[in-house]
């Protein structure tokens, strides 16, 4: 209230008549909220809320800046003060932070004094400091107020906002049009008249708002984070600076003294050491962050904010994502506020070693022979181990005695045992922060929980190496089988060349048969050795055109020597690899011959047009049912052969897709079986150029 605002003590028309209208509203609203029930504290507190502004208003269109409207309007503000702090706790007082109790008791403070600046300032003239300083109050509070309905509507989830939006946006209205009146006020008291008699009204257009609100109001369960107390702090701290400053402008101002230059000085100083202080020393900053944590906040950490770090720390991935174990070190570090670490894991025959490191720079691992010893007590009891009290007590007195690589290691300060499944399958070491602090409960509960998620990822990595090192043999188990199964079908082949050789070893044909086939079977013996190299797998299929009886004739020539096989058709030009498809053939004329009777030829016969080809091998052997067909015959290791390893026809079928070819068959028992080899015709062929 300013020496101009004091001296207007009539109102105008539109005055009377805004304020007037306030009351009649506010007075509809509280008859309608007692109907409803004003069983919970917000619901009482907002019946207060309309009380008072009802009271304000009625003492406005009288006396609009009154001692009584001023005093009226004061209570108001302190009663919508305690509904947005009861809003900002409900029945979560005890985990509520303490920093935001501090903005509550602040903004509260200034209207108190506020209060006492007003009854002061009646007692004594108007015409000083005191009004001015009521004033500049005034100006606080509607700013102070502000700030705290802004952080609670902010922080408040969506169906929170939904049901206080109303009522925030009328309480923005109402302390948005004081904090312009009063600064207006203060800095031009003739710009401000226009706004005064407009006041009344303005407050009444919120009553509709807060009659929406006033039906949800069973619904207002808020709760604020720890942001919002930051925010409030800092808001308000702004403000109270700002104030602070022009209320010793004004008050120095007038003591005759030039205290400009001096204070300027002074503050500037001030803050410049602080900026050094602070911008330039680590520790300083973590002293602050201590203090303000424990000074402010009932619990040191934010859990949701930590874990949700943690859980992005440990399950970043990518190229450039670092190792698992890396990761794990930095998760805790940034918990802790620790600037390196260190894992140690245990191999499978329990030697303890380093796994992973993150800005360590404490002393290495040096393995002791009681390390396993410590390792599997710290299992079978494991707890976070605050390195500074065990290095206090002796050998004796500490449960889990240190190794003395870690006990001349100073820049170790805490350990946390990874715990999976029962067993421990890592420890975390992590370094000093710049605050050395002992460890209380808090931290232990918080590393606790976090060492066990650590510890299921840790054992997900060490389970992934694993079946990734099984894949590697199970994939050189499965390409060993398919040579096997291949030696197997060769020296099948190289026996019964041997057995014809001493009855058909004059006939020079059959010598030059079986020539062709020992040097045959040689050059495929060491293509299967060499499929047993690591990069074996790795040649793709060569699809080119071929002609296909051509094919076909050099696949099965080894195995006519031993059993008759009747080669039918033509089937021009297919797009194949010359060596899968032989290889592909020689499997299913091999099966084909073992089924077939000694008497009875293996037919394979070829057709083909212009959209494709086929190769059909076809013996009349006992056949297959269609239950195998199905579910078994292009499984491995499920054969109908005696002895058989049940691997080729999985093979064939393999190296046909390769190919970009579909493999068929028929069969029924006692009618023998038809494996047909389908592939595209080649629709560019290659020019064949005559020798001069």
């Amino acid at each position: 209230m300013s020496v101009q605002l004091t001296a207007s003590g009539a109102t105008s028309v539109i005055g009377f008549g805004g304020y007037a209208a306030a009351a009649l509203l506010f007075s509809a609203l509280i008859l309608w909220r007692s109907r409803l029930g004003v069983g919970l504290p917000v619901q009482r507190l907002l019946l207060a809320g309309f009380a008072l502004t009802a009271c304000w208003a009625c003492l406005s269109a009288i006396a609009p800046f009154s001692i009584l409207a001023g005093l009226a309007e004061s209570f108001r503000n302190l009663v919508w003060l305690a509904l947005l702090h009861s809003l900002s706790g409900g029945r979560e007082k005890v985990e509520r932070q303490r920093g935001l109790r501090l903005v509550y008791a602040a903004v509260a403070g200034v209207i108190g004094l506020q209060l006492i600046a007003d009854l002061l300032g009646q007692a004594m003239s108007t015409e000083n400091a005191i009004v001015a300083t009521s004033a500049l109050l005034r100006v606080t509070a509607a700013a102070g107020l502000l700030v705290l309905v802004h952080n609670l509507y902010a922080q408040a989830d969506m169906r929170s906002r939904q049901s206080i939006g109303t009522a925030m946006l009328a309480l923005v209205a109402t302390w948005g049009v004081d904090l312009n009146l009063y600064t207006l006020a203060y800095l031009d008291s003739g710009s401000s008249s226009w706004l005064s008699e407009w006041r009344g009204l303005g407050v009444a257009m919120t009553a509709p708002l807060f009659a929406l609100a006033a039906g949800q109001a069973d619904g207002w369960r808020i709760r604020l984070s720890r942001d919002a107390t930051f925010q409030s702090l800092s808001l308000l701290g702004i403000c109270a600076y700002f104030i602070t400053m022009t209320i010793l402008a004004n008050a120095l101002g007038r003591s005759g003294v030039d205290w400009s230059r001096p204070l300027l000085a002074a503050l500037l100083a001030a803050m410049v050491v602080a900026a050094m202080v602070f911008g330039t020393s680590p520790a300083a900053r973590a002293w602050a962050r201590v203090k303000l944590t424990k000074h402010l906040f009932e619990h040191r950490y934010d859990y949701r904010g930590e874990w949700l770090r943690f859980a992005d720390t440990v399950g970043s991935s990518g190229s450039d994502a670092p190792p698992v174990g890396e990761r794990l070190v930095k998760a805790f570090a940034d918990i802790m506020d620790s600037p390196g670490g260190l894992l140690l894991v245990a191999d499978p025959q329990g030697q303890i070693g380093e796994a992973a490191r993150w800005n360590w720079t404490g002393c290495n691992f040096a393995p002791d022979p009681l390390d396993q010893l410590r390792w599997q007590e710290l299992e079978r009891d494991p707890q976070i181990l605050a390195l500074d009290r065990l290095r206090e007590k002796d050998g004796s007195g500490s449960r889990l005695p240190l190794p003395m690589w870690l006990v001349d290691s100073h820049d170790a300060w805490a350990g946390v045992p990874l715990l999976h499944a029962g067993r421990l399958v890592g420890l975390v070491l992590l370094a000093a922060p710049p605050q050395r602090r002992d460890l209380d409960w808090e931290d232990f509960d918080l590393l606790k929980t976090a060492g066990r998620q650590a510890a299921a990822t840790l054992a997900e990595a060490h389970g992934q190496q694993a079946l990734a090192r099984s894949q590697r043999f199970d994939e050189f188990n499965r390409r060993f089988a398919f040579i096997l199964h291949d030696i197997k079908n060769l020296v099948s082949q190289l026996s019964l060349v041997a057995r014809n050789a001493e009855r058909h070893s004059e006939n020079p044909e059959f010598r030059a048969d079986m020539v062709a086939t020992l040097q045959s079977s040689v050059g495929k013996m060491n293509d299967l050795l060499a499929r047993l190299g690591p990069a074996a797998d790795s040649r793709p299929a060569k699809v080119e055109p071929h002609p296909l009886r051509s094919l076909v004739a050099g696949a099965i020539a080894a195995k006519r020597v031993a059993h008759p096989i009747e080669l039918a058709g033509d089937g021009g030009w297919v797009m194949a690899d010359p060596l899968l498809l032989d290889q592909a053939i020689g499997h299913l004329v091999q099966n084909a011959v073992d089924a077939s009777p000694a008497d009875a030829p293996v037919v394979v016969r070829m057709d083909g047009d212009n959209h494709g080809a086929s190769v059909a091998i076809i013996d009349r052997g006992n056949g297959m049912d269609s239950e195998f067909i199905r579910n078994r015959l292009f499984e491995p290791f499920a054969s109908t052969k005696a002895g058989g390893f049940g691997i080729g026809a999985f093979e064939a079928r393999a190296i046909v897709h390769s190919m970009g070819g579909r493999l068929t068959v028929e069969s029924a028992p006692g009618k023998g079986s038809k494996f047909v080899i389908h592939l595209a015709a080649a629709t560019d062929r290659p020019v064949l150029r005559k020798r001069a």
